[in-house]
C-alpha cells in the first residue's frame, strides 16, 4: 500500500483519521462479536437440553402407544383419536438479538368445540397408556415449538457471527496494518525530506558565511 500513497502531510493526516476510524470500528465489531458469541452459546446450550428432553418425551410417547395398542384394538385407538379437542395455535412475531432479526413462536392450546382438556375421547373405555401418550405428546409439541425457535435463532446468529468475524479479521489483519505501514512510510519520507532540507539550509548558510 505504501507505494500508492503520496508522502505529504495532508495524506498523513488523512491516513491517521482513517486509522482512528478503523480502530474504533474494530473495537465495536469485536465487542459485537463477543456478545453474539455469548448469546449464541446460550441458545446452543438451551436447545441442546431441550432437544434431549423432547427426544425423551417422544420416546415415552412411542412406548406408551405400543403398550396402548397391546391392550386395545387398533380400531379403538383410531376412533379415540379421531376428533381432537385441542389444537396448538402458533403466532409468529419478529424480534432481534444483538441487532440480528429473529422470529419468536408464541403458542397456545385452543379448545375445539368448547372442550378444555387434551384428550380427544372419554377415558372410561381407553387404556391408561393412551392417556399418558396424549399428555406427553401435548407437552412435547409445546417444547418442539420452542426448540424450533431456539434452533432457528442459533442458525441466524451463527451466520451473523461468521460475517462479523470476517469483518473483524479484515480490519485487524488487513486494513489496520496497511494503514499503519503507510503512515510509517509517509512519516519516514517526511523525516527524510526534513533532514535533507536542514542539510540544504546549513549548506546555504555556510556558503553565505564564506562569501
Amino acid at each position: 500500500m505504501q507505494t500508492r500513497v503520496n508522502p505529504n502531510r495532508m495524506e498523513l493526516l488523512r491516513l491517521r483519521a482513517r486509522l482512528s476510524t478503523a480502530e474504533r470500528g474494530h473495537k465495536l465489531l469485536k465487542d459485537k462479536h463477543d456478545e453474539l458469541m455469548q448469546r449464541f452459546l446460550e441458545l446452543v446450550w438451551e436447545s441442546r437440553d431441550l432437544r434431549e428432553k423432547v427426544e425423551a418425551q417422544l420416546e415415552s410417547v412411542s412406548t406408551s402407544m405400543v403398550l396402548a395398542t397391546a391392550t386395545a384394538s387398533p380400531a379403538v385407538i383410531e376412533s379415540a383419536l379421531l376428533f381432537p379437542k385441542q389444537r396448538l395455535d402458533v403466532q409468529v412475531r419478529h424480534d432481534s438479538i444483538v441487532g440480528v432479526p429473529i422470529v419468536r413462536f408464541d403458542h397456545s392450546w385452543e379448545s375445539v368445540g368448547g372442550e378444555a382438556d387434551h384428550y380427544p375421547y372419554g377415558p372410561a373405555h381407553t387404556p391408561a397408556d393412551l392417556d399418558a401418550a396424549i399428555k406427553t405428546l401435548s407437552e412435547a409439541l409445546s417444547d418442539l415449538v420452542r426448540l424450533a425457535e431456539l434452533e432457528k435463532a442459533a442458525e441466524l446468529l451463527a451466520v451473523e457471527l461468521e460475517r462479523t468475524r470476517r469483518r473483524v479479521n479484515a480490519l485487524e489483519y488487513v486494513l489496520i496494518p496497511q494503514l499503519q505501514e503507510s503512515i510509517r512510510y509517509i512519516t519516514m519520507k517526511l523525516d527524510e525530506a526534513e533532514r535533507s532540507n536542514i542539510v540544504r539550509l546549513m549548506k546555504v548558510k555556510q556558503m553565505n558565511e564564506q562569501a
